[in-house]
This record gives C-alpha cells, sequence and structure tokens, in this order.
C-alpha cells in the first residue's frame, strides 16, 4: 500500500509558505472634484452654511434641468465609483438624474432630506467612464431643484470578479523527493497575480500569475500527492480549485533503515506527563527523526537530541511506550525496547472519560449532530449523500429526509452542521447548513419528528471551494444561531469585515443578522481559517475551534468584534488587535473539528490526530488547563463530539470514509463516552 500524503513534519517544514502579505489590492485612491469648480448652470456658489470641505458649495436654483457638470478623468474605461457629497435641510428629495458624456447612467437618483444644510451625506453610484477626459453631470428632476452639492469623489470600482478556473494538473519530473507541477492557465478581468498549489486542504507552495508549472522539492519518497491549483488576481479574488491531480514520488534509493535505538528509560511522570530517553540511533546517511509510539501509533516526534518530555497523557493511565528512528527515506528502525509505566492519579473535578462503547455502525461521514429539545432522539447529517437521520439514545436510527440542493466538492464541502430550533415543540424548525451550486448555504426546513420538509433559503452568498467550508451550526443562550463559515481557501476573505468568510456568524432564525453584532452584519467575529467547532460554556461563553495551515491548530474564545488573526497569525502571535488562541497543537496532533463541553471541561475530537483531547477551562477565568489526550489512534479519524443531554456522556463520530481516511463507505461508526 501507498503511503497518502499526511503532510509529516518533514514535509510540513519543506514546504510550508508564510502566507502574510496577502491582503486584498484596494480600489484605486478617491479623486475629489470641488462642485465650486464645476460648470454650474442655474445655481450659485455659496457658503452660507458650514460643513463643506472646499471653498464653498453649488446651491441648486429650485428649478428643474439646473445641473452641476464636472470634468473628470480616467485612466482606462471601466466602472468607477461615483460619491456625491451633498445637504438637504428641506423634508422633501431631491432627485437627479446624473448622465456621462452626454447619456442619463442613473435617471432620478434619491438626494433625501438630511437633518438641516449644515449635515452632509453621501450618495454612491457605479458609473460607466471612457479613457480620458468625462463630462459627470448632475442634473435636477423636479421643480425643487437638486440639494447642496459639496463635491464629487471618483474612484475605480474594487475588482470583485475571480479569475477563472485553472487547468488540470499534471505531474512530470517525478523523484524520490520532488516533481514539477503544471496546470492550466486561469484567465482574470484585470490580470492573475498568483497561483496557489494545495496539497488536500493545505497550501504548500505557490507561483507568480505567469507561471503554469512550479517545481515542488521536500517530498516524502513513494507518497502519494493530492494536489489542486487555486488562482489569485491582485485584489485577493480566487478561482474554484482546479481539478485534482494524484502524484506518487519514487521509491528511494536509500533502503537501509537506521539502527535500533538505544536502551528507552522513563522518568518523572505525573499525572499527564513522563520523561523519556533512548539512546541514539545511526543510518548510513542520517537519522532525521524519532517517534514515540504506543504500538505503531505514534505520540510524539522529536527531531533534535534523544530525550523528550511526553505530555497530554491521560491521568490515572497505563502506557506502554516505544521509539523507533527514520530517516529522511522514510526507512524505519527496529522498535526499542518498550517501557510501561501508570500516570499519576486524576486531580480534576471536571471528570475524565472512563468508558466508551460502539453506539452505531454503518456511517458515512456523519457530520452534524444536533440533540432536540427533549433530550430523547438527536438529529445527524451525513456529509457527502446529503442524508439526515434521528438517532435515539440506544443507537437507533431512521432516516427523515434529505436535504435538497446539496452538492458535494471533492474536499469538504457537501451536507455539514444541523441544528434544531430552542422553540421547536411550537415551530416545528431545524436549520442545516450544505454546499450549493453558487456557494455555501444556512438554510432552513420543517421537521415533524418523523420527516423533514419544505425549504427555505435563510442566507446564502457564503463562497465555497474544495476545502475550507466550515460549516458548524449551534444556537446560543440568547436564541440566536452561530454559523462558523471557512475562508473557502481565500485567505483575504478572513480580515474582510464585509465578507460572510472566515467568520463565526449571528444570525435570527429567520435569516436576519442579530441585533447587536458589532459591525451591523452578520459578522460576530473574524479572521478566522477554517473553524468547525462551536460550544457555549456554563456562562455562556462561546468557544470555537479552527484548522491551522501547516503550524498551529487553535482553541478560541470568541468575543463579539475580535480578530482571531488569520492569515497574518496562525496560532499564537504578537500583533496588535489580533485575538491569541486559549491552546494552541501541532497539526499533526490534532487537526481539530467538533468540540462539546462537559462538566466546564472541552472535549475536542481531532481528524488527522486520531485522537479526542480534553482541555479543563480553569473555572470561570478565560483560560484552560492542560490539553490531555484520550483514543490515540484506535478508532481513526475523529469528526464531531456532542453532549448529551441530562448525562455526563459524549457522543463521538469518526470521518473514516472521508478523502483523507480512505476506508469504506458505511465504516464509520458513532460512539457513546462516559465522563466519571
Amino acid at each position: 500500500m501507498r503511503p497518502q500524503a499526511l503532510l509529516p513534519w518533514f514535509l510540513s517544514l519543506a514546504l510550508a509558505v508564510p502566507l502574510v502579505g496577502l491582503t486584498p489590492a484596494s480600489a484605486r485612491a478617491a479623486t475629489d472634484y470641488q462642485a465650486e469648480d464645476a460648470v454650474i448652470s442655474q445655481g450659485t456658489v455659496a457658503t452660507n452654511h458650514t460643513g463643506y470641505t472646499g471653498t464653498g458649495f453649488v446651491d441648486y436654483t429650485n428649478v428643474k434641468g439646473s445641473y452641476v457638470e464636472f470634468s473628470v478623468s480616467a485612466s482606462a474605461a471601466g466602472t468607477s465609483v461615483l460619491t456625491l457629497r451633498f445637504a438637504n435641510g428641506t423634508s422633501t428629495d431631491r432627485p437627479m438624474d446624473l448622465s456621462v458624456n452626454g447619456t442619463v447612467v442613473a435617471s432620478a437618483v434619491s438626494f433625501p432630506a438630511t437633518a438641516d444644510w449644515n449635515t452632509w451625506a453621501s450618495k454612491t453610484v457605479d458609473v460607466p467612464l471612457t479613457a480620458g477626459t468625462n463630462k459627470i453631470r448632475a442634473t435636477a428632476t423636479t421643480a425643487n431643484g437638486g440639494p447642496n452639492l459639496d463635491r464629487v469623489s471618483v474612484a475605480a470600482a474594487a475588482d470583485t470578479q475571480a479569475p477563472t478556473r485553472p487547468g488540470q494538473p499534471s505531474c512530470s519530473d517525478i523523484g524520490e523527493d520532488g516533481l514539477t507541477l503544471a496546470w492550466g492557465a486561469a484567465t482574470d478581468n484585470v490580470g492573475v497575480t498568483a497561483y496557489d498549489l494545495y496539497e488536500h486542504g493545505n497550501k504548500i507552495a505557490e507561483a507568480p500569475g505567469n507561471a503554469t508549472g512550479k517545481a515542488l522539492t521536500g517530498l516524502a519518497p513513494n507518497t502519494t500527492y493530492n494536489l489542486t491549483v487555486i488562482a489569485r488576481d491582485a485584489a485577493g479574488n480566487t478561482s474554484p480549485a482546479s481539478p485534482v491531480v494524484d502524484c506518487t514520488t519514487r521509491p528511494s534509493s536509500d533502503t537501509t533503515p537506521p539502527t535500533r535505538p538505544g536502551t528507552l528509560a522513563v522518568s518523572g511522570v505525573t499525572a499527564n506527563s513522563a520523561d523519556l530517553a533512548w539512546g541514539a540511533s545511526t543510518d548510513d546517511r542520517a537519522v532525521t527523526a524519532y517517534d514515540i509510539r504506543s504500538g505503531t501509533t505514534v505520540y510524539q516526534t522529536v527531531t533534535s537530541g534523544t530525550s523528550a518530555t511526553l505530555t497530554g497523557l491521560a491521568c490515572d493511565s497505563p502506557y506502554t511506550l516505544n521509539v523507533v528512528a527514520r530517516d529522511a527515506a522514510g526507512n524505519t528502525s527496529d522498535q526499542s525496547n518498550s517501557v510501561a509505566f501508570t500516570t499519576k492519579a486524576c486531580t480534576t473535578d471536571g471528570g475524565v472519560p472512563s468508558s466508551i462503547a460502539t453506539l452505531s455502525t454503518g456511517w458515512t461521514i456523519p457530520w452534524g449532530t444536533y440533540w432536540m429539545p427533549d433530550g430523547k432522539t438527536a438529529l445527524v447529517t451525513e456529509r457527502d449523500d446529503f442524508r439526515v437521520w434521528k438517532v435515539t439514545k440506544d443507537g437507533i436510527r431512521t432516516q427523515v429526509g434529505t436535504v435538497p440542493n446539496a452538492v458535494t466538492t471533492n474536499g469538504e464541502g457537501g451536507l455539514l452542521g444541523v441544528a434544531v430550533d430552542p422553540k421547536w415543540d411550537t415551530n416545528h424548525r431545524v436549520y442545516f447548513m450544505h454546499t450549493a451550486a453558487e456557494g455555501n448555504r444556512v438554510v432552513r426546513m420543517t421537521y415533524d419528528g418523523t420527516t423533514l420538509s419544505d425549504y427555505t433559503v435563510l442566507l446564502q452568498g457564503i463562497k465555497k471551494n474544495r476545502y475550507h467550508n466550515g460549516g458548524r451550526l449551534a444556537f446560543g443562550p440568547d436564541g440566536y444561531l452561530y454559523v462558523s463559515t471557512g475562508e473557502a481557501q481565500t485567505p483575504d476573505l478572513a480580515q474582510d469585515k464585509n465578507s460572510l468568510n472566515g467568520k463565526i456568524l449571528r444570525m435570527t432564525t429567520d435569516g436576519k443578522p442579530a441585533p447587536g453584532n458589532p459591525f451591523g452584519n452578520y459578522v460576530y467575529s473574524y479572521g478566522h481559517r477554517n473553524p468547525q467547532g462551536l460550544a457555549f460554556d456554563r456562562n455562556g461563553r462561546l468557544w470555537e475551534a479552527e484548522f491551522g495551515n501547516s503550524s498551529k491548530d487553535e482553541l478560541n474564545l470568541i468575543k463579539p468584534g475580535a480578530d482571531y488573526g488569520w492569515p497574518t497569525c496562525e496560532g499564537s502571535c504578537n500583533v496588535a488587535g489580533m485575538t491569541n488562541p486559549k491552546a494552541t497543537w501541532n497539526v499533526s496532533e490534532a487537526s481539530p473539528s467538533g468540540i462539546a463541553i462537559v462538566r466546564n471541561v472541552v472535549y475536542m475530537a481531532s481528524l488527522r490526530g486520531e485522537r479526542l483531547w480534553r482541555i479543563p477551562i480553569n473555572g470561570d477565568n478565560e483560560s484552560v488547563g492542560t490539553p490531555t489526550a484520550y483514543y490515540v489512534g484506535t478508532y481513526g479519524r475523529l469528526r464531531t463530539v456532542t453532549k448529551v443531554p441530562g448525562a455526563d456522556q459524549l457522543w463521538l463520530s469518526t470521518t473514516n470514509c472521508d478523502n483523507n481516511g480512505g476506508a469504506a463507505d458505511g465504516s464509520d461508526k458513532l460512539f457513546r463516552v462516559t465522563i466519571d
């Protein structure tokens, strides 16, 4: 069996590229034209009010047809943004026609009342300009004349058109540790400035916009890489992901493994850690890493030295560990001797997982889980076939329908989160986030306890891509719906407060922005890469988990209006105005999806890390204690964890049937975990 590329430590370091500097290109700076300098017909330059910006303003004569005409220049033909600064101290609207070079481009544009003649407002209109000099005229259309006009500002309209999808990639010059990736060129209305190269959902390289190929180095031998290309323009618009190509590097010519590590010893055992030391291995070329393992499951990789403190261990639990050495070719030594120990007794009052049992089998990528208000059954979604199931506490499942208009992305899109209205007993409303033809949507359906029906789109315009679609839904204690959205492999969107992507959104059950949102729109927090975990603690605070790129995954405490850093920061950083996470992990140890909170402890399901993390909240403070891991490598990729109502239990689901897991359809499971 060929190993699949899972970005091991050496590849992450070799291919990690910085993602700072990807800020959107802003529109061309606006040029101001003062009204008193324009051509005036049936109006006068006045100064009898305050707040104007030049040497005066134009007071239109109260007659239909009075106008002000500006001569403005444009370096190139195209749409520009025209902003007119005006005041209207009457109670009557004073509409005007706007023309360019004699052609009306916007008729009867409203210029409504302002508070008084000293209060100025702005009206913005998109207008087409030709290259060179243009005559822009604002003409009153009623006998009341126009408003007082201070100035107009002209700026090139922002580029919102994304490049086309790059053509089918292909691989050549394939070697042991590198290959050349080629693709068909994308096109753009302004110009392609860069291509971003992805291995599954992780950006590994980029190429300039005039290139259609890139040499990738630092790859692992005899490993299959799942590669796609995304085009980007200067405004930060990104194309849909290209078709996929799977390329496998050649087996290494180095077939000699390192020697077996020397004697492994353990000391300093605590409730959550142990100190390990071993003798050095040798290799015909070089030892590149040591893996600390339980059986064949890797707990930690050490790239320097022959000792380590292994953290994140479960308290009062037995461990048997060994160490193997690896070289750059992926050759692995014989394992060292094994050491056995039991961690110290648990000292927490939050409980720990004490048992796990299989609740239900036969699933294919179960993604969202949400309990009904009576706590007797839950709704569970399956991502790629769009089915929705009712599951009892005993694990008996019944399909209640499918969600229409859902599509997959051959990556992480499809039918994602589900939430049940807190007032379901009276309104029978349930909510889903899913990928559709045009992007991701939040929708509402009717569920009578047996069958799904109706279908209402509440929110769309959430950009989609092959990866980074987010998708978790949760109702807060305030009764509003919280939605996690990914940045759709377009990092710039995470920092754009007017974009729905890379955000936590907060909305009403009728699809409107929730009252009190910090920016007056749907956005509750921003600067997120791909958040998939949401849970509220006993104090009503929102916790969130999100995927990093190649460095750090995050657990965040969400506050309204806060910026969580992506793409400037991945993990903690010292950047003014950006909020650091409460805990971070190496991406190989986590890649977190769902989270749940039981007895003031956050439980976080991990995909690539194949473990359930336990993270205690420090009382009612805004900090967490030492994370510890359970079920490492035992059940594969863990997707969703949900608290069972009325019990100290969790439901935990796997995602072993997805592209990264590769298991056959129907192989995923739903487990019940008891906390004691």
